[in-house]
């Protein structure tokens, strides 16, 4: 008799995570919080260290024939700051390891460092490690991030309750509709090498998927409003799917308001142009690394005139489920598409 295999793809990422965390046991007191939200917390005496890790694979994460190396060294790094920030926290260190093929030079790897040295200097943290090896199928890049709050100031997934207000920032959707452009103009080029990618009237868009910026600008403003977040977490796998996060992790519900949504109008007009739809594109791009996260109503005052926080619905009993609410005011469950690695 044959034995049962289950492909990975069956159960996606997070179903796999969920498996592999089963038999996790967490055994020192100084270990807060584990798998499960963007960051693992673990206590440091009269505060919190924070850390998480993100590995980024050519192939899967990013294509070298659209993305520099300078632009793909500082993205490594903001992606795994703005874990950090997803935790109301502030980053201190990161760690690199990369694996590389033989077709990379050392001015490739220079110039892949610049974009993290730039990182390192524009989010104030400290490159203190990490290893290097060797790749039989093209570049690797594992970084960890380290960073540290108060105690009370740390935002969980799970801190969401009935009536608290959902907030995002900046706007959404930008991502992937850049991925978007930078895959058609390959298509193009490789159709006719003679041709020039036409990407200039793209700029917001394929920047913001070739060097995100983690809102490291918003926790900081935050702090000082004296302002915690009940929730929180950073928008990496679209927003449908960061909402279901937090709804399964705090039993709660959520209703957004389509005509709420923050959408860039390049971002619209692209989506359009490639006949996408914008709202899906908010909804399910992911790779924008703004923040989602939910506040008490007595903290609205505070925000209310913030010209890059968005209201975009509140918290609900988790009776009422995930709706979306659309401009002509028909109620439609939200569907969570995220972003399938496997």
């Amino acid at each position: 008799m044959s034995e049962k295999r289950t492909e990975i793809s069956d159960l996606g990422e997070f179903g796999l995570i969920d498996r592999l965390n089963e038999k996790v046991v967490i055994k020192n007191r100084s270990s807060l919080k584990g798998i499960g939200d963007d960051a693992a917390v673990i206590d440091a005496g009269d505060h919190v260290k924070v850390v998480s890790t993100d590995l980024l694979m050519e192939g899967v994460h990013f294509d070298l024939s659209y993305a520099p190396l300078p632009h793909l060294g500082f993205k490594a790094v903001a992606v795994n700051v703005s874990d950090i920030a997803a935790m109301n926290a502030v980053p201190k260190q990161i760690t690199v390891s990369i694996a590389l093929s033989n077709r990379f030079s050392l001015e490739a790897v220079e110039a892949l460092y610049e974009g993290i040295y730039a990182a390192c200097d524009h989010y104030g943290v400290d490159l203190v490690g990490g290893d290097t090896t060797a790749s039989r199928s093209g570049l690797a890049i594992s970084i960890t991030a380290i960073g540290e709050a108060k105690k009370e100031q740390i935002s969980y997934r799970s801190g969401a309750k009935e009536n608290d207000i959902l907030c995002v920032t900046g706007d959404l959707g930008a991502a992937l509709v850049g991925l978007q452009i930078l895959e058609r103009e390959k298509q193009v080029f490789l159709a006719n090498p003679d041709m020039k990618p036409d990407l200039e009237k793209y700029t917001i868009v394929t920047g913001r998927q070739l060097r995100p910026d983690a809102r490291m600008d918003i926790v900081h403003e935050l702090a000082e409003m004296e302002i915690v977040p009940t929730s929180m977490m950073d928008i990496s796998d679209g927003l449908a799917s960061e909402i279901f996060h937090i709804c399964k992790a705090s039993g709660v519900g959520a209703t957004i308001y389509e005509d709420k949504l923050p959408i860039d109008k390049q971002t619209f007009d692209t989506a359009v142009e490639l006949n996408l739809d914008p709202i899906t594109c908010v909804l399910n791009g992911g790779e924008d690394y703004e923040l989602l996260f939910t506040i008490d109503q007595k903290d609205f005052a505070k925000l209310e005139k913030h010209p890059d926080i968005h209201f975009i619905g509140h918290i609900t009993k988790a009776s009422e489920g995930k709706f979306l609410v659309t401009k002509s005011g028909t109620a439609v469950q939200i569907k969570a598409q995220g972003w399938k690695h496997f």
